[in-house]
């Protein structure tokens, strides 16, 4: 059966969505206050909409940059392989780094992507994720600001597809279990 909108329960609300994300904007702001050359770096294309609605909650002077890394292709579990699809359009040497991403279910891409930025000799690297799934961790990695922590079932909307539809949802969804994916 496949997925449509009316298959799904509201995981985390519009609401509940920005009001996490101003908590998270004004963290990094204090963060970040003491030393504010912050280099944003969005993962597309997941996070896009975490990353625009971000990036206004942060009262600081920011840069932004985008990259692409793909795990999923069409499938609603990761294949385990990263491969980057964009890279970055600038370098990174000597500035402070915060990777938004949408979600970290195994780490691989996150560890992936930290190991590879590392060696552009950043002057810090740190993590920023929408959503956790702590169940599905094979690799371990640091995170710094950390939206929620959400189970282990297949969301979708507020950026997170299914075969590249939804992303548009203002809202994180679920599908119900007896519609199934």
């Amino acid at each position: 059966m496949p997925i449509t909108r009316d298959s799904l329960d509201v995981l985390i609300s519009s609401e509940t969505l920005q009001q996490k994300i101003n908590e998270l904007g004004a963290q990094i702001t204090r963060d970040y206050a003491h030393d504010p050359d912050l280099h944003m770096i969005c993962v597309l294309k997941g996070s896009v909409l975490f990353f625009a609605d971000l990036a206004r909650a942060i009262d600081l002077d920011v840069t932004m940059d985008f990259l692409g890394l793909s795990s999923y292709g069409d499938s609603t579990e990761t294949s385990g392989v990263v491969r980057m699809t964009q890279d970055l359009s600038k370098p990174i040497k000597g500035r402070n780094v915060i990777i938004i991403e949408d979600i970290i279910d195994t780490g691989l891409t996150m560890k992936y992507l930290i190991e590879n930025l590392s060696t552009r000799q950043p002057k810090s690297i740190k993590v920023c994720t929408l959503l956790h799934k702590p169940d599905n961790r094979t690799a371990e990695v640091q995170m710094d600001y950390i939206g929620f922590e959400i189970p282990n079932e297949f969301v979708i909307g507020y950026g997170l597809d299914y075969a590249e539809k939804f992303r548009n949802l203002p809202y994180i969804g679920v599908v119900r279990k007896s519609d199934g994916v």
